[in-house]
């Protein structure tokens, strides 16, 4: 999922990490920070101006005369003076740092720990953050676009991974929270299918609200997770990674309802939108598969749009997951019959 969801890691330096053994999550992801911080260190770490401000004997920058005055610094024939300096102490690279230095008392091996360290000799002068406090969302341009899948493992590392224990040290989780895996889960499955199957187009693109008045004003943003096309064929596909796939009441397994609102909504909606040309818009509800007896797989002809409902079993040999969103696109766009024959 890492692979996919981040698909910088398919380049040639971490194919490496592929073929290793790992005892746990928090060894793949230090494997990968370490590779990829490794890779971003022979390209040069990013640098900034920042502001800095020193006791100086002679003059540089803006001279700070109220903080001089105040600490009599002109007595030692000194001047307080404020100077940008060109450096790798950047908050993105503070971030990395965090990461690294927790990763030390996190569940790893000792040879990965001595890598790790051999790292922080790069970061010997930044500062170390306040976990509560980073800012998680980092802007990113043409020329440090290499640190956006780093700053995410280092995200998924810090949020979902390590927590401090009553003593200050640092130990695993034993799993990624639920909402951190849902959006692991969803830009895997995005990025599966732009890699895997050019022939369509795939994106998580916005869908408008088809109304009959000009006012918008309170409507929600209609983002979905993923929708693949071709042709006059669009397939909405909303990605659910929840601890139960459905609800009980009065002893009867459920839909969640408020999951089959949104995806219909989405389908009748782009099927507005695409009223004037051919067209077929179809939605899914993909949950991850968990591990309860009873698992949805149905298929709704709603207001004559097509709503299925199936899970991914990501407990499966990664071939077999591969077969599993391969059929989806197998049974609805090669496949028109079979999506549809239970229609007679």
């Amino acid at each position: 999922m890492l692979a996919y969801a981040f698909r910088v890691l398919n380049e040639d330096g971490y194919r490496s990490v592929a073929t290793e053994q790992f005892h746990n999550v928090a060894e793949l992801c230090a494997a990968i920070l370490i590779k990829g911080v490794s890779l971003q260190i022979k390209r040069g770490l990013e640098r900034a101006y920042v502001s800095e401000t020193d006791t100086l004997s002679g003059i540089r920058g803006k001279i700070d005369l109220t903080e001089s005055i105040k600490t009599q610094t002109l007595l030692r024939r000194q001047m307080v003076c404020t100077y940008d300096e060109f450096s790798v102490d950047t908050y993105r690279n503070r971030i990395i740092k965090t990461t690294l230095l927790k990763l030390l008392h996190g569940d790893i091996d000792k040879l990965r720990k001595k890598e790790i360290r051999k790292l922080l000799v790069f970061f010997a002068d930044l500062q170390e953050l306040e976990l509560s406090s980073i800012d998680w969302n980092q802007q990113y341009a043409r020329n440090n676009q290499t640190y956006r899948m780093l700053i995410s493992i280092c995200c998924l590392v810090l949020k979902g991974l390590l927590q401090t224990t009553a003593d200050g040290s640092m130990k695993l989780m034993q799993f990624i929270d639920e909402q951190r895996m849902c959006r692991l889960y969803e830009k895997f499955i995005l990025e599966y299918y732009r890699k895997e199957h050019p022939e369509l187009t795939v994106n998580a693109s916005q869908i408008f609200w088809q109304l009959d008045s000009d006012s918008s004003d309170m409507l929600p943003v209609m983002q979905t997770d993923l929708m693949l096309s071709r042709e006059e064929k669009v397939l909405i596909i909303d990605a659910k990674y929840y601890e139960h796939t459905t609800r009980v009441q009065y002893g009867k397994h459920k839909l969640h309802s408020d999951n089959l609102y949104q995806i219909f909504t989405y389908v009748k909606n782009k099927e507005y939108e695409l009223k004037d040309q051919p067209h077929e818009v179809a939605g899914m509800l993909l949950y991850a598969r968990t591990e309860e007896k009873i698992q949805p797989d149905q298929k709704y002809k709603m207001s004559g749009n097509w709503i299925c409902v199936r899970t991914l079993d990501l407990n499966l040999d990664f071939t077999e997951i591969r077969k599993q969103l391969d059929g989806i696109v197998e049974e609805y766009f090669e496949e028109a019959d079979k999506f549809s024959e239970s229609e007679s």
